[in-house]
């Protein structure tokens, strides 16, 4: 009687414990297509550059003679406000082909130090959707303070992979924006 009374309080123990392994299996791990497919349905609408009316251009196209390039960067200054949100990117990155401006991807932006300041409990860089953000320090070649970035390439596959900065499949070879310039990553 001892033995089956054991036995049945251990399947219990079991059947309620394979749910909670299951639980924290799947949150310990992210599907990355998870967040390219937010960032895609967040920003169908602003493939056409016409309706990305909150974001505005910071005039040049970043490029990197060995990495590729990140494109032309605008961005929505309202929404830098150090809390990363996947439904909202803070910077769209357009790629200017054949004299027009195509979305390839998002780039989620957070200043470092108010962020770091809130997170002193658990310091570390943002993680949006499982995805880490990179810290950038400062000084640095955009003039920003110390920040955290994530870049996702949902409209143009990366051979680098979705999160990576750069993409050797975006060119600024054929950008003739503002003052045409192209910032050069060479070092």
């Amino acid at each position: 009687m001892n033995r089956k009374k054991l036995v049945i309080l251990a399947a219990a123990v079991v059947a309620v414990s394979v749910p909670a392994v299951g639980v924290l299996a799947t949150n310990g791990h992210h599907d990355p297509s998870t967040l390219i497919q937010t960032v895609r349905d967040a920003t169908r609408n602003f493939r056409d550059v016409n309706n990305a009316t909150d974001y505005t251009s910071l005039g040049a196209c970043v490029s990197s003679p060995e990495e590729g390039a990140m494109g032309i960067h605008y961005v929505n200054g309202a929404l830098v406000d150090g809390v990363p949100d996947a439904d909202h990117p803070e910077l769209l990155i357009y790629e200017q082909r054949h004299g027009r401006l195509n979305l390839v991807g998002v780039e989620y932006l957070v200043i470092a130090a108010p962020w770091d300041a809130a997170h002193t409990a658990t310091p570390g860089a943002p993680v949006l959707q499982g995805q880490l953000f990179n810290y950038v320090g400062a000084p640095n070649r955009y003039g920003l303070p110390a920040f955290y970035e994530l870049h996702v390439w949902a409209w143009k596959d990366n051979p680098k992979g979705p999160f990576a900065d750069f993409n050797p499949r975006v060119s600024c070879a054929e950008y003739t924006g503002e003052g045409m310039s192209v910032m050069d990553h060479t070092g």
